[in-house]
């Protein structure tokens, strides 16, 4: 029997206009411009402005390309509504849909801008064009078959692989459906098609995936199988060498065991490296901060990026609409909302990015006075509440952005960690925690390597009330291996 019944359910449904401000917030400042340029070739209402000597500064330019185009629109609605007749009002009634996931992709050209107080002479020209691994793997993304909102996720998946080819952490395939208001199984699918480019095993979660990608993708060969039996079923025992335990689980000879180490050995760990430019190692900050008579000072890094205005000569069709028939008016109404949501969008992203480094600045105060020895703990919540937005934005500016400092370039990322209160009331950063934990270490003698017993107490010693399975958690993050496999043989 048929049942029907009532749920209620919080859905959340983003607009197309917050959904680009998302896509640009999350794009470092060095790919702006390609985002630009691209909205440049989409739409011929906007154009770019003149060299920046001759136009006014950033806010200004924005302020009066923004009423510009108010004034545009309003006129434009305005000889709309005096020459509709009854047939374009039917039409008007009609949903237009504007093709947004066209507007917001191709993120993966990386340039850069300097600040525009500085003249363009000071810096060095720019190296020649190398292909990044994003747009390696993009080109392999449109090879298949996909459908729009498939093809979407997978550019997403690429553009938030870390420079070791594997997938960032904070990144799930539950997020990624939640953006995209897809299926978890969708989501998947289209992530282990990405997992079979070149190189094989990119974009895995974690290396016990990788490695098992690799497998199966490997030619023929008698010892696949059980190299795959062992990383699917004996990985945590295997990579510690316990080949032993492989061995009993597997119902297999230490023989074989090492016989399929010897295929293992030969994958890659680390599908990223070697694919990405050598010029992508120097790091292009998005902010600056500079100390001038005791205050700090955040400047974005916007030296490169174009301005843009509305085109005179779509200015003069728009003015002349009596004499355009209805589709070319369809065309220029949807071009100029286009515009108008766009420099919107760049607007926010500018003044959202501000915040949120001006927010860190605030709160990491001694660290960009005196130095990273003074870091605090901080998470994304603290700026969250001081700029009064919410967590998901605080992650999107922060995710893969960097900070020029009088003692060095970070990324953003690195400001944010948690902290525990020494004996003493102190309260101790986790960066701190860690960097003392590795200095106990490299001191120790490599005959007798400390346990995670031993290193709790070291720690407890100094004052740092820290649990033994904290300890083993931190090690594991500075890629440290067990006091065993620390022994000098």
């Amino acid at each position: 029997m048929v049942k029907i019944s009532q749920q209620l359910q919080q859905i959340q449904t983003l607009t197309p206009q917050q959904i680009l401000l998302s896509t640009l917030l999350q794009i470092p400042t060095m790919s702006l411009e390609q985002k630009i340029k691209t909205e440049l070739e989409l739409n011929p209402v906007l154009e770019e402005t003149a060299e920046l000597e001759e136009v006014q500064e950033d806010d200004e330019v924005m302020d009066e390309n923004q009423t510009e185009i108010d004034e545009i629109q309003e006129e434009f609605e305005q000889l709309e509504e005096n020459n509709k007749t009854e047939e374009e009002e039917k039409f008007e009634e009609l949903d237009e849909e504007i093709n947004w996931e066209e507007m917001v992709n191709d993120e993966d050209n990386y340039e850069f801008r300097l600040p525009r107080d500085r003249k363009e002479d000071e810096f060095e020209q720019p190296e020649m064009y190398h292909r990044t691994v994003s747009e390696y793997l993009l080109e392999q993304l449109h090879m298949l078959n996909l459908s729009e909102k498939d093809f979407r996720i997978g550019e997403y998946i690429i553009y938030n692989l870390r420079e070791d080819g594997y997938l960032d952490s904070e990144v799930t395939i539950e997020s990624i459906a939640a953006i995209f208001e897809s299926k978890s199984e969708e989501v998947e699918k289209v992530l282990k098609q990405i997992q079979r480019f070149d190189p094989i095993g990119i974009a895995a979660r974690n290396l016990q995936e990788c490695l098992i990608v690799q497998l199966e993708n490997l030619e023929v060969n008698g010892l696949k199988d059980l190299a795959l039996q062992i990383i699917r079923q004996g990985f945590n025992d295997f990579v510690n060498k316990r080949y032993e335990k492989v061995a009993d689980l597997l119902e297999v000879s230490i023989g074989e065991i090492k016989q399929a180490n010897e295929i293992i050995n030969k994958l890659n760990p680390k599908p990223g490296e070697g694919y990405w430019a050598v010029q992508q190692n120097y790091i292009i900050p998005d902010f600056t901060i500079e100390k001038v008579d005791d205050e700090l000072l955040v400047s974005l890094n916007e030296w490169n990026t174009p301005g843009l205005q509305i085109s005179p000569h779509y200015k003069r069709l728009i003015r002349q609409s009596k004499k355009l028939d209805k589709d070319v008016k369809n065309f220029l109404k949807k071009k100029v909302d286009s515009a108008r949501w766009f420099l919107n969008a760049l607007q926010q992203r500018r003044v959202t990015m501000l915040k949120t480094m001006n927010a860190i600045v605030e709160l990491q105060r001694e660290f960009f006075e005196d130095g990273p020895e003074n870091i605090k703990p901080m998470i994304m919540k603290d700026v969250a509440d001081i700029i009064e937005m919410d967590i998901s934005t605080v992650s999107r500016v922060v995710n893969g952005k960097y900070v020029q400092t009088d003692y060095g370039v970070f990324e953003l990322k690195f400001f944010f960690n948690e902290g525990m209160r020494t004996v003493t009331g102190e309260d101790l950063s986790t960066l701190r925690i860690k960097e003392q934990l590795k200095d106990i270490i490299d001191a120790e003698d490599s005959n007798k390597p400390y346990s995670d017993d031993k290193l709790t107490e070291i720690l407890n010693d100094k004052g740092i009330p820290i649990a033994r399975r904290t300890v083993a958690k931190y090690r594991e993050q500075l890629d440290i291996p067990i006091a065993r496999l620390r022994r000098r043989i």
